[in-house]
């Protein structure tokens, strides 16, 4: 298997949509192009299943082929940290079951693979975990409901950035937030390998009404294109100097 880039956009909301096209509708267009939506919502104690938002956070993820984790503002900085670990290990474990697939010319998972054979193939998967690239655009709510949360987002998004760079792998990181003024999205934190700057920015963020959640994302996914192309930039100008 080759180790491959993990591409993923972690959704931090609050609330449902509210505007523009159907967040799962955008989420499933982002999976079809290999980009894996995770999805935090961060509700208030009050919340039961039985709620819209609640519900409408565990759709999205599935839409999007990730997880989803619905957490209190107390508990956030962990879950998010659980939660994009989470997706990777699920990410690998789908790529090692295609090439499964491939090798035995049908539908094979994990489970029918012999118990000491299973264990070196996790061995393989853990492996790919810590030495792949991973790429992640983090796409925060800033809808006036989050307003109160913002602070521990942040805490939240620089510990996992401390966390993840024990990988041996490279890691980006993007933050953009929802709405922006007139636009969509807006950057908070352009692809950089640290998210130590955003310490500076997040002070400055302004909560807006609307929750534009399936436009959000769909603008999220064309952010990937970014760092696609610098890398390409980056090999060309390495061949020319060898």
């Amino acid at each position: 298997m080759e180790k491959g880039t993990l591409k993923q956009i972690l959704l931090i909301t609050d609330g449902c949509s509210n505007s523009g096209v159907s967040p799962m509708h955008t989420a499933r267009q982002a999976f079809e192009q290999g980009v894996v939506v995770n999805v935090i919502g961060v509700l208030e104690k009050h919340q039961s299943e039985l709620d819209p938002s609640f519900q409408e956070v565990e759709k999205i993820a599935r839409a999007g082929g990730g997880v989803s984790q619905i957490v209190y503002k107390e508990d956030l900085s962990q879950t998010v940290q659980a939660v994009t670990r989470q997706a990777m290990s699920q990410t690998l474990q789908g790529f090692v079951h295609q090439e499964l697939k491939h090798i035995f010319g049908e539908d094979r998972s994990l489970v029918d693979i012999a118990p000491d054979q299973r264990g070196e193939v996790m061995e393989v998967v853990e492996d790919l975990g810590e030495s792949c690239q991973l790429d992640v655009l983090i796409l925060v709510d800033t809808s006036a409901s989050m307003r109160d949360k913002l602070l521990t987002v942040k805490e939240a998004l620089l510990d996992l950035s401390m966390n993840l760079d024990a990988r041996n792998g490279m890691n980006h990181f993007a933050i953009y937030q929802f709405p922006k003024q007139k636009e969509t999205i807006g950057v908070i934190h352009d692809w950089a390998e640290a998210l130590a700057e955003i310490s500076v920015v997040f002070p400055r963020l302004v909560s807006s009404g609307m929750t534009p959640t399936g436009p959000a994302i769909a603008s999220a996914l064309k952010q990937f294109s970014q760092i696609e192309m610098s890398e390409l930039m980056y090999d060309d100008e390495y061949r020319q100097e060898g």
